[in-house]
Parts: C-alpha cells; sequence; structure tokens
C-alpha cells in the first residue's frame, strides 16, 4: 500500500550522517582475537613494511597527523612510530544483522564520522537507511549502507532527533504525548519503500503500529533477554560443524542449512530468504567469515578453526530472522497525518540547524600528538 503526502524520513529525524568509510577492511573482523592479532603484526613491521602493512590511501597513512576517536582512549601519535598493546575492540554493526569487532582507533579510518562517535551511548540508537526499509542498532554502524539517523542529538538521550514540534502534533491528534522512542518504533513498523513515514492520528492504530515496531526493534538490538523460538521450533546443530566451514546451502523441503557436511535445523525458509538490499542475509554473514583475505595482508590473519561463539550467533541469527518474518508486513494507517498538515502546522521543513549535529559538547578530546580542544 503506498501513501500520497506521507512525509519524508529525512524531514522527521532531520540529523544525518553519511555512512563510515573504513578505507581498508582489516581493522573489522568476526572476532577479536584476530584485531589484536593483525594490530601486533602491523607494529612488528617497520619502516616501509608497516605503510604497505597498513595499506594506505589517500586519506589515511602511516603519517598521518590524526585525532583521538570521540570517547576512545587511543595513541594520537603518527602511526608510522607507534607502540603498545592493540586499542580494545568494540562491536559494531558491519553488515545487516552483522556484528563484528573494530579497533577502535581514528588513525585506521578513512572517514570515522567522528560526530556519531560522541552520541555513541547505551542510550542511542542508530537508524540506518538500507535500501528500501530501515535498520537499527545500539551499536556504532560501519557498514556501507545509506545515511545514518541518531535517534538523539546528544549523549544521554537528550534532544530527539526529531522535526521541531513533531511530538507536540501527535500529541494533540493522539490524545497523549509519544516518546521518541515511540516515534522511533512507529517508523520502523510503517516506513515505505521511498522511505517515507505516514503517520496517523488514530490512537488505536498508532498503539497497534508502535507495538509492532518495539517487537521488530528489540530483534534488531537484542539488548538483554536473547530472543527464543518455541522448543520445537528452535534451530539446533544436528550433525557437527567440520572444523573450518567453506560451503553453505539450504535445503527447503528439509529446513536444514548445510555448512559443508554440518547442519542446522529447523530453518524456516523464510529465515534463509531474507534479504536486504537484494542480498540474503545468512549468505552475506556466512561469507564474512569464511572468504580469506589476500596472503601477506593483515585481513589474512584469522582464526584457524570456526569458533563456537560464532555458531551461537549463527543460531541466534536465524531465531532473529523467524520471528522478524512474523511480524506484519506494513501497518495499514487511517486518519493521516500529512505532509501537507505538518507544513500548516509548522512543522515541517525542519530549520535548517536540526539537520546538523550538536555544536557543543562539554569536554575534551585529544587531537594529533596529544593536543586537546574543547569542543
Amino acid at each position: 500500500m503506498t501513501y500520497e503526502d506521507a512525509p519524508p524520513l529525512a524531514d522527521l529525524m532531520p540529523w544525518s550522517v553519511a555512512p563510515l568509510r573504513p578505507g581498508r577492511a582489516w581493522p573489522t573482523a568476526p572476532d577479536p582475537a584476530s584485531l589484536r592479532a593483525r594490530w601486533t603484526a602491523l607494529l612488528a613491521a617497520e619502516g616501509p613494511e608497516r605503510e604497505a602493512l597498513f595499506e594506505p590511501t589517500r586519506s589515511r597513512t602511516v603519517h598521518s597527523a590524526v585525532a583521538q576517536l570521540p570517547g576512545r582512549s587511543t595513541g594520537t601519535e603518527r602511526l608510522a612510530r607507534a607502540s603498545g598493546p592493540c586499542p580494545e575492540p568494540v562491536r559494531v554493526l558491519a553488515a545487516p544483522f552483522d556484528e563484528r569487532w573494530l579497533i577502535p582507533d581514528h588513525r585506521l579510518l578513512d572517514l570515522a564520522r567522528p560526530e556519531l562517535w560522541r552520541v555513541a551511548d547505551e542510550r542511542q540508537v542508530f537508524v540506518v537507511e538500507a535500501g528500501t526499509g530501515l535498520l537499527a542498532t545500539s551499536l556504532p554502524p560501519t557498514l556501507a549502507a545509506g545515511r545514518v539517523r541518531p535517534l538523539y542529538r546528544r549523549p544521554g538521550g537528550a534532544e530527539p532527533n526529531l522535526a521541531p514540534g513533531l511530538l507536540d502534533e501527535l500529541a494533540a491528534r493522539l490524545g497523549s504525548r509519544p516518546t521518541a522512542a515511540d516515534v522511533l518504533a512507529w517508523t520502523l513498523a510503517a516506513v515505505q519503500a521511498d522511505l517515507t513515514v505516514p503517520l496517523t492520528g488514530d490512537p488505536e492504530v498508532w498503539a497497534r503500529g508502535v507495538a509492532t515496531g518495539r517487537r521488530a526493534l528489540w530483534l534488531m538490538l537484542r539488548d538483554g533477554e536473547r530472543p527464543k523460538l518455541p522448543g520445537g521450533r528452535r534451530p539446533y546443530v544436528r550433525a557437527p560443524l567440520p572444523p573450518y566451514p567453506r560451503t553453505l546451502r539450504y535445503d527447503t523441503d528439509e529446513e536444514t542449512l548445510f555448512l559443508d557436511e554440518g547442519r542446522v535445523s529447523p530453518v524456516p525458509r523464510a529465515a534463509w530468504e531474507h534479504e536486504v538490499a537484494g542480498v540474503r542475509t545468512l549468505e552475506a554473514w556466512f561469507t564474512a567469515r569464511t572468504t580469506p583475505g589476500t596472503p601477506g595482508t593483515l585481513a589474512a590473519i584469522g582464526p584457524r578453526t570456526w569458533p563456537q561463539s560464532w555458531t551461537s550467533e549463527l543460531l541466534e541469527l536465524i531465531t532473529v530472522l523467524t520471528l522478524l518474518a512474523e511480524l506484519p508486513e506494513s501497518v495499514p494507517v487511517s486518519d493521516p497525518l500529512t505532509a501537507t498538515a505538518l507544513r500548516t502546522a509548522g512543522v515541517l521543513p525542519p530549520a535548517p540547524p536540526t539537520r546538523r549535529p550538536a555544536s557543543v559538547l562539554d569536554h575534551q578530546e585529544e587531537g594529533p600528538e596529544g593536543q586537546f580542544a574543547l569542543l
């Protein structure tokens, strides 16, 4: 179903940031141990060898002078003479439904988007445009998708990234004031393929949409209690996985996922066919863990056997995709609150400053070579 005159997401959540651009693959990995080993190998090399292993670009070389990533304790001396242990890897969303690890060092990333790191905390939710849909994550998003829209403009859940006056207008229509999290939930449930978001003034329709969106949000964030399927539907390893599987295939009749001769079932067809931007989620997840890096590069350093933790992650991913497929595809909207009505109310278009990050934060960040600057 399409809705005429639905407001664009770009107006409802005005501040957005372009995707992070790492410039090299090796600072990201599915396991933190590989990152520590890669860092050790980089620092063991010297001179031109270190430069080559680093994989320089026009934006970054081992001689680049780079500030510290906001909120991270890493060195700021030039990488050519860096020493010491690997900065503690952090979880990131590296691809749709694919959490990996990143060395959070600004010197390793071509475009790290510091404005996102400044607002990343336990209250934040990042909305990522992914083709014709949206993803949500509480982790720093590093995937090469569309623009990233934080739910809050400041740390601590302060200053929602919503068009000023939107919550007031919704309160007047619905009879009760929604929260920023409610608007996010509704957005996840109602967003259209053109990234417009039909709104409603019907309290019952709004409540149903928010409930659906909150369920989707919980499944995407996977914070706290882990999702589970009923006993007879839970995926299990039915035949042991080999030391390092290299092929993945699916049997529709048996609802079985084969990793070489290893077997996982039941895997509903909906989980296997789940796609984001035309790419099957399970296949992409598996490929990211089984495609070897080019010999002689840091990306070639990885586990020699399939870690047990990856099997647990795979089973959880199958569960998440199965439960997401059971949610309604769209929310039928009645009593629409149109873009025209929001313009009449003065909510749209949002003022230009709302499309920019908050300009002042009350802490210092370390610049190149240990110098500090007050933002």
